[in-house]
């Protein structure tokens, strides 16, 4: 017996008062999306990936990948890509760890910063040009938290001992509120929940400088010249994806293949336009309703 195949699960906001169709993703271009649990998990590619991203090129649209994984820089994620079997240039990547350093270029160049980051990472500020130690300096004006997978307790130390002397006034910054990144195997402690640690010791609150502040999109949008209504942020946290696109102005897709579960909708804070089980809910949709289009034209 052949059994008729289940529609994509659409689930618009439910504690907001929507109305917004699944027909407005046809006229997107820009599709900004993050990475670890929307299209990846580690080097995993999440079913339905490759399709749409051939789909966005066959349209002449473009795929930028805004992440908050500061970890690596922009050539471990093209070395990741290709490992990945997904083709992508340095343009296509604007993430936390490049819109910080473009922030410190602006605002901080000289001053002396203590980073709490990986090694790959540090380098990139260093080669950056800026005013960047990873050891203790009692100098330091800044307090730089990343998402250190290199992490060593010495380092949570020497942020604390920085931001407990009240001797000097300091500023303390992190790359990404994320408290979790997933894995192929689950979930691991990211920026937020080194600051949250570094927080509990000194109760002092960074300022995040990534998602959901709306730069990245601002940016993405500047560089493709794609307007506000092209454009659509997928991603799989509500708090940090969802939060950056309501923030930009533009909408928002999530996916429950990350962080978020379906029943985060129900408590969310933030405005979700569309929600998916993944990215291949997400193609299918676009599939139907250019075929609805496409009829109702005929």
């Amino acid at each position: 017996m052949r059994h008729k195949r289940k529609e994509p699960a659409i689930m618009p906001m439910v504690n907001h008062d929507v109305n917004w169709h699944p027909e407005i993703l046809i006229k997107k271009k820009l599709f900004l999306f993050d990475i670890d649990g929307t299209i990846a998990l580690s080097d995993n590619v999440i079913e339905g990936t490759r399709e749409l991203l051939s789909y966005i090129k066959r349209i002449g649209g473009r795929a930028i990948y805004i992440t908050n994984n500061s970890s690596k820089s922009t050539a471990d994620y093209m070395k990741r890509f290709e490992r990945m079997g997904l083709s992508a240039d340095p343009g296509d990547f604007v993430t936390a760890g490049n819109f910080t350093i473009d922030y410190f270029k602006e605002r901080h160049l000289n001053d002396r910063t203590f980073v709490v980051a990986t090694d790959s990472y540090f380098t990139e500020l260093k080669k950056a040009g800026l005013n960047v130690t990873d050891e203790y300096d009692a100098d330091a004006k800044i307090v730089l938290v990343c998402f250190d997978t290199d992490l060593k307790y010495s380092k949570i130390e020497n942020a604390c001992r920085l931001l407990c002397d009240k001797s000097k006034e300091r500023i303390f910054l992190a790359t990404n509120a994320d408290l979790r990144c997933p894995v192929d195997f689950g979930m691991i402690p990211d920026c937020g929940s080194i600051c949250n640690m570094i927080t509990a010791a000194t109760d002092a609150t960074p300022e995040y400088l990534g998602k959901p502040a709306p730069g990245l999109v601002n940016y993405s949008m500047k560089i493709t010249g794609f307007s506000p209504e092209e454009t659509i942020v997928v991603g799989d946290r509500i708090y940090t994806d969802i939060a950056c696109g309501e923030n930009a102005g533009v909408n928002t897709c999530l996916v429950f293949t990350g962080e978020a579960k379906e029943k985060d909708i129900l408590t969310a804070k933030n405005h979700i336009d569309l929600a998916f089980p993944s990215v291949k809910e997400l193609y299918l949709t676009i599939l139907r309703e250019l075929k609805k289009a496409g009829e109702e034209k005929a």
